[in-house]
């Protein structure tokens, strides 16, 4: 076995990853230890199994949240942000939010300070897991979620501040707003720039993984100005980047009579508040789903609930410079040390992490056994509660048995 090194990326944005590379990993913090044994256990499992001990990763403890806060007395030191930049692709558990220490979200901190602009969320059924949904193996959607702007740029003032007070009062005598007395007042950025890099990677993304559609998510008929310019410069980019690989939803009726030409990926806009019907109705017209960050994060809760729950929903997020994979859920303090969770969406988003590495044979090989796992009823307290016939395990056991599955 080669050294370990680090991955690069090349110049053309793909990646050049070494038979034994470094990735760095955040433990988390609450029920983050007890996930990530479990998920290091699948993944290196998966690697041996499907690549015979010709290729390994060399796991990198970044000290991030508490662990960070007690060596370094810092929860987001940056020596763990240069090191996830320098090794390029890194995964994580849940992080705390500190109290009072002047960071609202060090999950928030850690995408913008990385510039990490994509947040994306595979959602697809696994048999066997309970579902609210009649036919919830429909539903095979990739949300991409804008991560640096609009309400998460966190720019807002609260009620009766000076500054709110001075803003109230511009926005009523300059623009000619009408500003209720003592409003808290926030500001919602989007822009060209943000929006097209985020569209043309869901774009990129449904071309290289087969999925027939991208649909824009925006409620422009309210907010005409950020809203719905998000998804006119998203067909701008379409247009001008993927030309020749996309046609619009127009175009697909008009010129086409509703059957896309073959490797053409359809363009197609919705309301927020319709999209969010369509998928539970309609749910197998809808591939890959992009929107700006409030809208992204509504939906993407709302699909994972439709497959059983956050507990197995996968998720990353994805800059030009790097990407860091991590669980979708919180950090469940009461539970933290019980070795007693669900590590499934922290695993899928490890299969994910392979993925994005080109090990794609890795990747199938960990969701391939949680099936197999949850189909036999091997499972932890929040799916076996609910399958009939299950086997509660520990959050460990759940891991172990995900591990014997592989063939």
């Amino acid at each position: 076995m080669a050294d370990a090194q680090k991955i690069t990326k090349n110049s053309d944005g793909t990646l050049s990853v070494p038979d034994c590379p470094i990735i760095p990993f955040i433990e988390g913090d609450g029920i983050g230890p007890d996930i990530w044994r479990a998920t290091q256990r699948v993944i290196d499992a998966a690697v041996e199994k499907r690549y015979g001990g010709q290729r390994r990763i060399e796991w990198m403890e970044l000290p991030v949240g508490e662990k960070g806060y007690a060596k370094t007395g810092n929860y987001l030191p940056p020596e763990a942000l240069d090191a996830i930049e320098a090794h390029v692709v890194a995964i994580k558990g849940p992080l705390t939010t500190p109290i009072g220490k002047g960071i609202r979200s060090l999950n928030v901190a850690i995408r913008q300070k990385l510039d990490l602009y994509a947040c994306v969320r595979p959602v697809r059924y696994i048999e066997t897991v309970p579902s609210p949904m009649k036919h919830p193996e429909k539903i095979n959607m990739v949300v991409f979620r804008e991560n640096t702007e609009d309400l998460y740029a966190g720019i807002e003032w609260a009620s009766g501040t000076d500054e709110a007070e001075a803003l109230a009062e511009y926005l009523k005598t300059q623009m000619g707003s009408n500003i209720p007395p003592l409003a808290g007042i926030g500001i919602k950025p989007i822009s060209p720039g943000n929006t097209k890099r985020l569209v043309a990677s869901a774009i990129r993304y449904a071309l290289e993984n087969g999925f027939p559609s991208v649909t824009l998510m925006h409620k422009g008929n309210i907010m005409k100005f950020t809203e719905g310019a998000f998804a006119q410069w998203g067909y701008e980019v379409a247009k001008a980047q993927f030309g020749g690989q996309t046609i619009t939803e127009a175009d697909l009726y008009d010129t086409y009579d509703g059957e896309a030409p073959a490797g053409k990926v359809v363009i197609k806009d919705r309301i927020a508040d319709m999209l969010f019907q369509q998928v539970l109705l309609r749910p197998d017209e809808y591939g890959v789903i992009a929107t700006p960050n409030l809208n992204g994060d509504y939906i993407s809760d709302a699909l994972a609930a439709q497959v059983g729950g956050l507990g197995m929903a996968p998720g990353a997020n994805i800059g030009d410079r790097c990407a860091v994979f991590e669980a979708t859920h919180g950090t469940a303090p009461k539970y933290a040390g019980l070795d007693k969770v669900n590590p499934g969406s922290l695993i899928l988003s490890g299969a994910m992490m392979l993925d994005y590495m080109g090990w794609k044979e890795a990747g199938t090989a960990v969701r391939e056994a949680i099936q197999a796992a949850i189909k036999a009823r091997r499972v932890t307290y929040d799916l076996a509660r609910q399958i009939e016939g299950a086997e509660e395990v520990k959050c460990s056991q759940f891991g172990e048995a995900i591990v014997a599955q592989m063939k």
